[in-house]
């Protein structure tokens, strides 16, 4: 089993790209990823996400904070900068957390990351896109019985509050 949240650019859809004969993929559950920012940034502050935008690209100052290559926000944040490179496109951190780490001790200004992070941060937050946090499953490792426990536990109601008490939504409840 493999965990996964890629956006696949072409298309604009997670995931679904990378399904091949003889591997499923299993939907896990949604996670909120925004534009963030200390609170009070005047620049940034009282905009929605894509208006919040413009300002970095046109203030040199304001300091962008990176995703690195490969990671399904770095292809989201790629698409929305349009081939633009702000201030810090090359500062490129591995995780949602040392992205909000960033701006939240000034050595940054705004990044995209996950609400829930944002929030343990104290930092502003402006909602964008859903990012899809799936599993793909080996068809002939499907029946073992880690996969099975697996797969069982996420489909458990008790398991389901406890993500959803995370921040996270599942495909059926992101449209309420």
């Amino acid at each position: 089993m493999r965990r996964l949240h890629l956006l696949d650019a072409a298309s604009g859809q997670y995931n679904s790209h990378l399904i091949r004969p003889g591997i499923s993929l299993h939907p896990g559950w949604q996670r909120m990823q925004g534009f963030i920012f200390r609170a009070g940034d005047v620049r940034l502050s009282g905009k929605n996400a894509h208006e919040a935008l413009r300002a970095p690209l046109a203030d040199s100052s304001c300091l962008m904070v990176n995703r690195n290559v490969g990671a399904g926000t770095r292809i989201l944040i790629d698409e929305l900068l349009e081939g633009h490179r702000p201030s810090g496109y090359a500062n490129q951190p591995k995780s949602h957390n040392a992205v909000a780490a960033a701006i939240a001790q000034g050595r940054a200004d705004w990044g995209i990351a996950i609400a829930n992070v944002a929030k343990l941060y104290a930092l502003a937050f402006l909602p964008i896109a859903p990012e899809h946090y799936d599993f793909l499953v080996l068809g002939c490792r499907r029946t073992r019985p880690a996969v099975e426990a697996f797969l069982a536990a996420l489909a458990d109601p008790s398991v389901r509050r406890r993500i959803t008490a995370l921040g996270m939504k599942f495909p059926e409840d992101a449209a309420q």
